[in-house]
């Protein structure tokens, strides 16, 4: 699936059949639902989902959390906007 086609599926009610679990919980998020993409990431144990993880806990508002997934990502507290943060997990998962 390629960044056009998974922009154009936030307008549907499910994501599409086969999607990785990474773009699900991002899918889900995008659609409102941040409790189903945090419970998606939370089955996962690598780096890409302790990103999204951190993610979810910044957009929370909550920062000791978030920093505590960002270093299990591997990276640095993100200073960026939410939506480029989104849309730069989206990018790393395509």
């Amino acid at each position: 699936m390629d960044r056009s086609a998974f922009d154009t599926s936030l307008a549907g009610s499910e994501p599409p059949a086969g999607l990785p679990v990474h773009l699900q919980a991002l899918w889900w998020l995008r659609r409102g639902e941040a409790d189903r993409a945090h419970r998606l990431v939370q089955a996962l144990d690598d780096a890409g989902a302790a990103a999204i993880h951190a993610h979810l806990h910044r957009l929370e508002g909550d920062a000791d959390n978030a920093g505590y997934w960002y270093r299990r990502a591997g990276l640095p507290f993100c200073d960026v906007p939410p939506e480029d943060e989104w849309r730069a997990l989206v990018q790393r998962f395509m």
